[in-house]
Order: structure tokens, then sequence, then C-alpha cells
């Protein structure tokens, strides 16, 4: 009777055994877990509870913007010195030397460029087309013309074209670039293998450190552009033009992801003065400042954020004639105070020539205020 008893419980056993082995090792089975409270949702429900923020393709955009970006080909024609050797004929004769006095040789580029008229300007980086003699202009569609230079404006490195062509597609300017983190696209001809688009985000706006051209106010994104992107398109998600492609930051040659872009709004008023006066006339007070180092302001017993030391006065300036020196240092414009002497300059191109600003200094530890004329910024001026 015991032998059966025992025969019957141990299968009991063994199985309340096992049980519990189970419930200890997967407790999830039993609907609790191991001192974590998880929220578990069906993931097919997720796309109707939280859409996408965006469309899955931008073609559109691409395809409103795509046929007003032009390839810009540039011919320069470079005059070379003969060896001064070819005029002696036993040398001349032995290593095949040209006795001519001056050779020619042509040499070729290769830009992009932005149609933003119907009557056929066209937007380009001034080093695009610097000192080019021959510049065509090849559309998208295919069709090709000759291109007139309207003006250009070195310290922005803006250059207006003119064509003259019918039935022309026009890019749709914003003066709003946009937020930092919206998306952006490049449309240019990187390396002359033909128009190509690239997406990235707007990275940051008013880059004015870059050293690039002598006034800045750049568009940073991260949209890749490469050597023959220049010129061309920085377009917004509605295709419309934010930036002119300038310039990259790059310690090989190529795309790293830091490209910059003038601004559409500047860019046009630029393009403005150069039609209607040829050139861009600029304010200017005829000083050089550079940033007060830690150094520099312990030298001259100043805050480091007391303002920027004036570094140079052009002679015979606007500054020289209000009596400010090299070693000044310069706090206030108009009553604002002055963060850095590059934004401070800008303001100051801003102002017509014959107008007048107040601008407060320090020297040898003493306040100093003087009013300064703006004259007209020579072209040679760096400042």
């Amino acid at each position: 009777m015991l032998q059966q008893i025992s025969r019957m419980l141990w299968p009991v056993i063994t199985g309340i055994l096992i049980a519990l082995l189970v419930i200890r090792e997967f407790p999830e089975f039993t609907g609790r877990t191991r001192g974590i409270e998880l929220n578990i949702v069906d993931s097919s429900s997720i796309g109707t509870k939280m859409p996408l923020a965006g469309p899955i393709s931008y073609a559109s955009a691409v395809e409103r913007a795509a046929p007003a970006v032009v390839n810009i080909y540039t011919t320069t024609i470079v005059e070379t010195r003969a060896h001064p050797l070819a005029r002696d004929p036993v040398f001349k004769n032995f290593f095949n030397l040209s006795s001519e006095p001056h050779r020619k040789r042509m040499e070729s580029s290769l830009g992009s460029g932005v149609i933003v008229s119907s009557n056929g300007y066209i937007l380009t980086n001034h080093h695009v087309i610097a000192g080019a003699d021959d510049i065509v202009v090849e559309l998208k569609d295919s069709r090709a013309s000759k291109a007139l230079v309207v003006g250009t404006d070195p310290d922005t490195d803006i250059a207006v074209l003119k064509i003259e062509m019918s039935d022309l597609p026009k890019l749709i300017l914003t003066t709003s670039p946009g937020q930092v983190g919206d998306l952006v696209f490049a449309i240019g001809n990187p390396f002359g293998v033909g128009q190509t688009v690239t997406m990235g985000i707007l990275s940051a706006k008013g880059r004015n450190q870059v050293g690039v051209t002598n006034y800045e106010h750049f568009i940073q994104t991260d949209a890749a552009i490469n050597p023959g992107n220049s010129g061309g398109a920085l377009i917004n998600m509605r295709g419309e033009l934010i930036g002119i492609n300038t310039a990259i930051f790059t310690r090989s040659g190529g795309s790293n992801g830091i490209g910059f872009a003038i601004p559409a709004s500047i860019a046009t008023a630029i393009m403005q003065e150069l039609i209607d006066h040829g050139q861009v006339v600029r304010g200017w007070i005829g000083v050089e400042t550079q940033p007060l180092t830690d150094e520099l302001a312990r030298s001259f017993g100043v805050n480091k954020k007391a303002g920027v030391l004036i570094s140079g006065v052009y002679r015979k300036g606007p500054a020289a004639e209000a009596n400010i020196f090299p070693g000044d240092i310069l706090t206030h414009m108009n009553g604002q105070k002055i963060a850095d002497g590059r934004t401070a300059m800008n303001q100051v191109a801003d102002f017509e020539p014959g107008a007048e600003i107040s601008v407060s200094l320090l020297r040898n530890g003493q306040s100093v205020d003087r009013i300064i004329r703006v004259s007209q910024r020579p072209n040679s001026a760096t400042n």
C-alpha cells in the first residue's frame, strides 16, 4: 500500500518542483515582471497615432527649383613670358624653346548659377567668373548662351550675369532662411558631373567669423557642397531659394559637412545695387580692428569684454579726422555696445556716405566720445 502511494506522489512532487522552477525563472508567464513595469503597445498602431512630420520624398521641391539652376563655364586667356634663354639660338634649338616674348594659353573653370528673373538675370559667385574672358551659361534643358557680366562685388563674393533667352525658368526667393534644423537642399554642378542635388539641414545662421569674404553673414549647412557647386542654389522644402552656395570648410578639398551660403536676402540686395549702380556703395570709417585677447586686455588694464581694439587707422580717413588713434578701444557705436569688430564694420557698411556715427572709446583708461562722418569705402580697403 505504501509503495503504491509513494509511486503516485513522486510524479506530483516532481511536477510541483518543475512548476516552481519555471515560475522563478520565467515570471512573465504569471503576468508579473522582475521589478520592472513595462508598457507594451502594438507597433502597428503607432503609425496612426504618430504621423510622419514630412513627406517621404521632396522631388516636387527639387523639380520646382532645378530648371532655374544653371551650369557656368568660363574661359580665361593667360599670358606667360617666354624663357629668358629663348632668345639665344643655341639654347633655343637645344631645348626647343619658343622665341615668342609672350605665350598664351587658355584655362577653363566651372561653377553654378541661379536664374532669379524671367528677363535673364543670374546670381552666382564673384570667384566663379573672376577674370574670365568668356562665360557660357547652360540650362538644365541643354540650352546654352553667352553671358554678360552686369557687375560683381568681391566683398560679398556675389556676381550678377545676364543672358538673352526666351522662356526662362526662375527661382522663387524667400527673405527668411528658415530655422536651424530645417531640411535644405543644395543644387549645383559639382566637379562638372552634371546637375546634382544633395540634402542636409540648416546648421546655423549668421556665421561671420569664416574668413571667406570681408562682409559675412552666412547660412551654414551640412548639405554636401563641392567644387563646382559655387554659385548654385540652396533651397528649402518648398523649393524656394534661401541662399547662394559659396564656400566649404575643408582640410582635404572635399565636403566635410560644413558649407556656407549667402542668404538670398543679402544676395538680392547686392544684385539690385549692381544692376542700378554697377557697384555696391558702403559706408567706411577707416579703421582696422582686432579682438581683445586676455593678454591685450591685461596690458590695457581693461576687461576682455570692454569692446574691440582699434589696431590701425587709415591716414586721412574718417576716423583719423575725428582724432581716433591705434590703441583706442571701441566700446559703443550710436549707443550700442560693440561685441566684435566684424559685426561693427558690417553695421558701418550699411550707413550712407555722409552720415554721422557717435562712438565711445577707452583711451589710457579714460572714456572718450567722438563723432565720425562716414565716407564711401574705397575698393582697396579691407574694413
